[in-house]
């Protein structure tokens, strides 16, 4: 598996894109919205230069990371207006949207002529002093170095952090014996020391992106951080394994019996994905010995984008099946493609609607993400 090449969220604007398949992005951008407005309050009050350098890491290419851009911008206009009249100049803001270079930018990039003329348009006639803003696309792993030496002000980064820079050694294909068979990622018939691959390469992972942001932040630099986790320590705890991508391999070992797809083409693949445990990143984060935590917490979304989190029962199991394949279709779809074939994409996605609604008659499904705000010592 070539993560550069092969990972990236499924392009353009149809039923399957991620454009119209991005709603849990969206709503984890508003769950952490006060976290980043104060985030950004703090950078520019600190601020010794007259322009601020700021980050998305993962853009991906719907409207969301214009939706960070935009969050920006109004944060800083508000606090340059108050500086304004202290006398102080206005600060110029530069963007760099990152993600890998399979990610679809010229989506991106087409977008931009438009948010700037919506940008002009919605504060035309108000008091508010918009920052001029610059934005430019850089591709690359956010797991490697991507600037000069304290030259950022400000890294976010939403529903990424979970994605591992490659499927930890000993799982990926070619290997002799598959160590995780019928599984894609953690369920109850993986072996423990699969688990214990899958939190090394967690921990290498988070050390090289902590030391390369120290690396490339200011003095006093700070990071908003979103990204899938979970509430137990225990992985083999139910409240973990009732994951969609559980379903995603029932799905698959479905495919397999009806000799749609072979049996080694399953158990040679394996997501690279893994899910931390607030203890597992302030253990992460202590270690580097470059950040403090201004803050941590966890919270809960629906595995259906259209859902909510009210009550118990869900309204149209058939339906929210359906969203919740379409949503994990948009961030998986290319993946899988590279591995089991474009062709298979209808048949295998549908069966995982199916399996979906069945789990959703008898619970809900819950997403837990983590969010934490950094701040480089």
């Amino acid at each position: 598996m070539n993560m550069g090449r092969d990972f990236h969220m499924a392009e353009g604007e149809g039923e399957t894109g991620y454009v119209n398949n991005s709603t849990h992005q969206r709503k984890a951008l508003l769950e952490t919205g006060a976290a980043l407005e104060k985030a950004v309050r703090e950078v520019y009050l600190d601020l010794l230069q007259p322009t601020m350098t700021v980050v998305d890491l993962g853009c991906s290419s719907g409207q969301n990371t214009l939706i960070f851009v935009s969050k920006v911008i109004e944060v800083l206009g508000h606090a340059s207006s108050n500086k304004q009249k202290s006398g102080c100049g206005l600060v110029e803001l530069q963007f760099f949207l990152n993600d890998l270079p399979g990610n679809d930018f010229n989506h991106v990039f087409r977008s931009l002529e438009e948010f700037r003329k919506s940008t002009a348009a919605e504060h035309e006639g108000n008091t508010l002093l918009l920052p001029r803003f610059y934005i430019a696309g850089l591709p690359g792993s956010f797991y490697t170095r991507l600037f000069p030496r304290q030259s950022c002000h400000l890294f976010h980064s939403s529903y990424c952090l979970h994605w591992r820079s490659q499927v930890p050694a000993g799982l990926e294909g070619g290997v002799k014996e598959y160590v995780n068979e019928g599984n894609i990622y953690i369920d109850q018939t993986t072996p423990p020391g699969v688990v214990e691959l899958y939190r090394q390469q967690f921990q290498t992972d988070m050390l090289l992106f902590l030391k390369s942001r120290y690396e490339e932040l200011v003095l006093g630099g700070q990071m908003v951080l979103t990204f899938l986790g979970r509430k137990y320590e225990d992985v083999y705890n139910n409240g973990y394994l009732n994951h969609p991508w559980g379903l995603l391999a029932r799905s698959l070992q479905s495919l397999v019996e009806e000799g749609l797809v072979e049996k080694e083409k399953l158990d040679s693949f394996n997501l690279p994905v893994y899910t931390a445990s607030i203890n597992e990143v302030k253990a992460v984060v202590a270690q580097s010995e470059v950040f403090d935590i201004n803050h941590i917490n966890l919270f809960e979304t629906s595995w259906d984008p259209h859902g909510d989190l009210e009550g118990d029962e869900i309204q149209n199991s058939t339906q929210s099946g359906i969203n919740v394949s379409k949503s994990l279709r948009a961030v998986l779809g290319p993946l899988l493609a590279s591995h089991f074939g474009e062709s298979l994409l209808n048949e295998l996605f549908d069966k995982f609607a199916y399996h979906v609604a069945e789990h959703l008659e008898k619970e809900k499904g819950k997403y837990l993400l983590i969010g934490v705000s950094l701040k480089r010592t």
